[in-house]
């Protein structure tokens, strides 16, 4: 019952953000896509799909093309990826098993973490921005390394959890509900959480991708409204990603993801490199303008 609930809101969620976004763009005038900006989707995703994460490859060759100003990233990524990652949680919370009072309990737990962290990120400095997501990316070339270093929990073959690393489990996720607004990924975290409590690893990503699901159309809404948002790349994203998503989930299910991780580390590294040193340089020409 809880799981056909989640299904139906997921649906309801979907279709009124399509809508919401859809009246936005036609607002702004920012309704054609890009060709880079669909290509981008789809490989992302597609990877995504298999576990790698969306977030920290965008945002990478986002600052590589320079796409978009940098204070744009957390809108774009939360709101580009939305309605992919809703196909995504279609799928797995179909067909992956796990316990429904977990999920329904983290996947609330994640959206109250992103409505409280969406109007902070929309209101700080730009340099404040590219520090927080420079500091993201070094947090997931770190998560790539452990993984392809066998570094990661291997998990149990749990598919609940008891009382005390239920609420554990919750209170993570409020975390990384916060922490997707800064452009955060949820799933390199959800990877490491889960397994350690003892849960089977497959069992985090119907809870996982459902709690991305429901928490990046919500903070989409809050995002959508803001100046700091490139809507055609928003919209890209979306029509690369959906296909991408149905491809990786239904006809390649499974890869060697080994190497592509060492090479998503590099360019990872770099736009961190550069977002962090854009975040010291701003502070560092306020401070000599406020000495001058």
């Amino acid at each position: 019952m809880i799981v056909q609930v989640l299904l139906g809101a997921l649906l309801i969620l979907a279709a009124v953000f399509v809508i919401a976004l859809g009246r936005t763009a036609l607002k702004r005038h920012q309704v054609l896509p890009s060709l880079e900006g669909i290509a981008l989707g789809a490989v992302t995703n597609f990877f995504d799909t298999l576990g790698i994460g969306s977030f920290a490859p965008t945002t990478a060759w986002i600052r590589l093309r320079k796409l978009t100003p940098d204070g744009n990233i957390p809108a774009v990524l939360n709101a580009g990826h939305a309605l992919p990652t809703v196909a995504e949680a279609l799928i797995f919370i179909t067909l992956v098993k796990v316990d429904p009072w977990l999920l329904g309990a983290c996947i609330a737990s994640a959206i109250v973490g992103a409505v409280v962290g969406a109007p902070i990120i929309v209101r700080l400095p730009l340099r404040a921005v590219q520090a927080v997501v420079g500091v993201a990316l070094v947090v997931a070339a770190a998560a790539f390394v452990a993984k392809n270093l066998h570094l990661m929990p291997g998990g149990g073959e749990a598919l609940s959890l008891p009382p005390q690393l239920f609420a554990i489990a919750v209170a993570g996720y409020f975390v990384f509900g916060a922490l997707m607004m800064c452009g955060i990924g949820l799933f390199a975290p959800s990877l490491i959480l889960l397994p350690l409590l003892g849960m089977n690893p497959t069992a985090s990503f119907p809870i996982m991708m459902g709690a991305c699901a429901f928490l990046m159309p919500v903070s989409g809404f809050q995002f959508l409204r803001s100046d700091r948002i490139d809507l055609r790349l928003v919209i890209a994203l979306a029509l690369g990603g959906i296909p991408a998503v149905l491809l990786a989930a239904f006809v390649v299910k499974s890869m060697p993801l080994e190497a592509l991780r060492w090479g998503v580390v590099v360019v990872v590294l770099y736009a961190a490199a550069t977002l962090i040193w854009s975040a010291a340089r701003g502070t560092k020409a306020q401070v000599a303008a406020t000495t001058v």
